[in-house]
């Protein structure tokens, strides 16, 4: 990133910080935006520039951007269910702050301190669950553009929409345990678990 979008990427991690202290303090649904807005020391102009609707500031994050740049970037002899799920794994490793294995995943500090507070929030309110479920095509749609590289293959779309909505909804089962357990098993290999339950001849 150069200065102008670090500056902003610290600005966003700034607001949606003080977001989720407050969340967690007096709960979603007694926070408004301008009591968080005050809190960042920002107008409410600014935080609807960064997160234009209350939701984003518990949603809004950067994974779908790394899965789709990691997935592009493993080899394509694998299945797409290994391929996929693989991924979801890593990017779990950064988000919890155990897997910047390179110096650009440390650089953009993508480890989130807050996850486990953003986790607990979208299944525990009821806007923030419908919202995750929309988003998810969102992310279904990265991985679906980051593996489609294949013209030759013209049903390799198709099963690329299959295979990343069997990984995610494996992926969310191990983030509600997670959550459930206050944060305590690891979450990369609960997510593996997870893989392997509904995978068995992929994560054996």
């Amino acid at each position: 990133m150069d200065l102008r979008q670090r500056r902003r990427a610290e600005t966003q991690r700034a607001i949606q910080s003080h977001a989720l202290r407050l969340f967690v303090e007096r709960g979603y649904d007694s926070t408004t935006v301008a009591d968080v807005a005050h809190a960042a020391g920002v107008s409410p102009m600014t935080l609807y520039r960064h997160f234009p609707t209350k939701e984003d500031l518990v949603l809004t994050d950067q994974y779908d951007r790394l899965i789709a740049e990691q997935i592009a970037a493993t080899p394509a002899a694998g299945s797409l269910v290994h391929r996929i799920g693989s991924t979801l794994v890593q990017v779990a490793r950064i988000a919890v702050g155990s897997g910047a294995d390179t110096a650009a995943d440390a650089s953009a500090n993508l480890s989130d301190e807050g996850f486990l507070d953003r986790v607990r929030l979208m299944i525990s309110t009821p806007a923030l669950r419908a919202r995750h479920w929309d988003s998810q095509f969102a992310t279904q749609k990265a991985i679906v553009d980051a593996v489609c590289d294949d013209p030759a293959d013209p049903d390799l779309e198709f099963r690329a929409w299959v295979a990343a909505a069997a990984c995610l909804a494996a992926m969310n089962v191990a983030l509600m345990r997670w959550a459930e357990q206050d944060g305590g098993p690891d979450l990369p290999a609960l997510i593996a678990d997870a893989l392997s339950a509904a995978f068995a001849d992929e994560f054996a």
